[in-house]
């Protein structure tokens, strides 16, 4: 039974990752036949972060009445429809509508499978279902340039995988009695006798310190993805092809590293692969900064900043449990993905902003802003978990003295 659910939970994680990428591959045909700018494609997105920052906020109390099993069955199926609908869409104001379920399904579902795997299982189960993700956001390109080049069109790209969707949806109601089993009723209970606020949830010790190293994760992540293709040829030079190339490694170097730290991050330790994956980070960014007049070390520099994020992600949510206390966990996860989302959404657009008006030679530095930003925040982190885990533990290490 833990091997069946453990592999549900693989594929659930898929789900996650498949609708991610889908408006990307199939915007340059939906903005031409929808009769909209280019730049409406951020109208979207902005619709479907806030929809999945909502829904993470209110995670906590959802997952505590229905359990993880049954909030991670509504919130896929949520978003099966939401894809769906995407398809069957014949004007821009109706796909904004579709986005609002769409970002709820995801936000819902993400908070409450990450909590409920660093509830249940150890650091490598999170790093190589957290690769998983990486495997789905690769699949869902591929089937829509499938539709796209077939002349099927983008609204069969969107039914396809809105069908993956309804099937993983029926496996996830299916298996309902093995969450059960696994122990989630019995967590909620437990959850239950000390329920946080936001409000509570923010003042307990530490807690800031880790949502700003998670806003400055995925500030960086996005950013890095979004405008390196764009960077490498206005400023390096680069052809398109290439730049292209090594902005996809960058998300293969992510999804890579995370199957490979599954193999080491119970032996190091979630607090090590943090600092190591972050250090690795700043690595590459140097990388790419260095004025050289060769541009394959800032090239390389790409593959190596997604090989250091890849650790980061995982293992910041796979030790609340352990930092914050089984009991609270709910509840910080639901807010460090609202936190996540915040970065993920708002940073990339304002370095947008940044190159327009300034210089688009900044995405190194805007980068390193990120990068020094998590490492602060972790290590301050880090400090404040040693100084309250001294306060409570016995002080037997201390032995006599005279």
């Amino acid at each position: 039974m833990y091997s069946l659910l453990l592999a549900i939970i693989y594929m659930a994680f898929i789900s996650l990752g498949l609708p991610d990428s889908l408006l990307g591959s199939a915007w340059p045909v939906m903005h031409s036949e929808f009769g909209v700018p280019l730049s409406y494609a951020g109208i979207v997105s902005m619709i479907i972060a806030g929809g999945t920052i909502v829904s993470s906020l209110l995670s906590n109390r959802v997952t505590r009445k229905l359990g993880t099993g049954l909030v991670t069955a509504i919130s896929v199926a949520l978003t099966a429809i939401a894809l769906f609908g995407f398809s069957v869409s014949k004007s821009f104001v109706v796909l904004c509508i579709w986005s609002i379920p769409y970002g709820l399904g995801a936000g819902a579902v993400d908070a409450a499978l990450n909590n409920y795997v660093a509830l249940h299982y150890s650091s490598r189960h999170m790093s190589w279902l957290h690769a998983f993700w990486g495997v789905g956001v690769s699949i869902s390109p591929n089937i829509m340039s499938y539709c796209l080049s077939s002349k099927l069109g983008w609204n069969m790209g969107y039914r396809s995988v809105s069908l993956i969707q309804i099937a993983l949806t029926a496996v996830l109601f299916l298996s309902l009695p093995l969450w059960d089993k696994k122990g989630t009723a019995a967590d909620n209970k437990e959850a239950v006798v000390n329920p946080l606020t936001l409000k509570q949830s923010v003042k307990i010790k530490g807690v800031p310190y880790v949502l700003f190293a998670f806003f400055g994760f995925c500030a960086f992540e996005a950013t890095a993805g979004l405008w390196a293709s764009s960077y490498m040829v206005g400023f390096r030079g680069v052809d398109v092809e290439t730049a292209a190339r090594f902005a996809a490694l960058f998300y293969l170097g992510e999804t890579f590293g995370r199957f490979l730290n599954g193999f080491v991050a119970d032996r190091f330790g979630d607090k090590n692969m943090i600092r190591i994956g972050i250090w690795t980070m700043i690595v590459g960014v140097l990388m790419i900064m260095l004025p050289l007049s060769i541009n394959t070390v800032a090239l390389c520099g790409l593959v190596i900043i997604g090989f250091g994020a890849a650790p980061v992600y995982p293992c910041i949510i796979h030790s609340t449990p352990t930092n914050f206390g089984k009991e609270n966990s709910q509840s910080l996860v639901g807010i460090q993905m609202a936190s996540a989302y915040c970065g993920g959404t708002f940073m990339p657009p304002l370095f947008g902003l940044i190159a327009e008006n300034i210089s688009i030679s900044l995405y190194p530095v805007y980068l390193g802003v990120f990068a020094i930003l998590m490492l602060v925040m972790s290590e301050m982190l880090n400090s404040v978990i040693s100084k309250e885990k001294m306060k409570t533990e016995p002080l037997t290490h201390l032995g006599t003295q005279v």
